[in-house]
């Protein structure tokens, strides 16, 4: 299933049109309902958009899991989002419903490259791991922390929030996006 009939399900849950949720998202109503008839692939940034405006961690838009047991993810079928320029690629490492509290990804940042993360819902988490390279994690008007590999840090992520790639070479990184509540979708 793919990003825009998981949307219109999520729509169609939430008792929602392509009107409301154009208005909450700040995106234009033509462009979400492009997304939602699946005639185009949205950007990293579009997708936490939206969820932001659903209520619903950006894995539910992305992937759905809706039956129990053991899931191996194989590396050869992974599915990554990038921002506009490719310079960021986010992949999710276990497979998402609407109603999970945790969300886990492998983040990867171009050397030079500075990615800007608008305010996900109130209470979220972020804890990030560098794995590769050095990195600077902003947070709302907290001081910016360098972190080098094998450096973690846990910040508040209902703010604005960024990170830049400090080195030559691409960082990677290990994030947790921990939610505070759902919307029941």
């Amino acid at each position: 299933m793919g990003v825009g009939n998981r949307l219109r399900l999520l729509l169609a849950h939430q008792g929602r049109s392509l009107e409301r949720l154009a208005a909450a998202s700040g995106l234009g109503e033509a462009s979400i309902g492009k997304l939602a008839d699946g005639e185009i692939t949205p950007s990293l940034s579009v997708l936490w958009k939206i969820a932001n405006a659903l209520g619903v961690p950006v894995g539910s838009l992305i992937s759905d899991r809706r039956r129990r047991g053991t899931f191996v993810l194989r590396n050869e079928s992974k599915s990554v989002i990038s921002s506009s320029d490719g310079h960021f690629t986010s992949r999710a490492l276990f497979p998402h419903d609407s109603k999970r509290l945790v969300e886990f990804y492998e983040l990867n940042v171009a050397p030079g490259h500075e990615e800007y993360c608008e305010a996900h819902t109130p209470g979220t988490l972020e804890s990030l791991v560098v794995v590769r390279g050095c990195v600077e994690v902003t947070s709302g008007k907290e001081p910016a922390q360098t972190l080098g590999e094998g450096d973690a840090i846990v910040f508040e992520a209902d703010v604005p929030h960024t990170y830049r790639n400090l080195g030559s070479v691409a960082a990677l990184l290990y994030l947790v996006i921990s939610y505070v509540n759902v919307a029941d979708a």
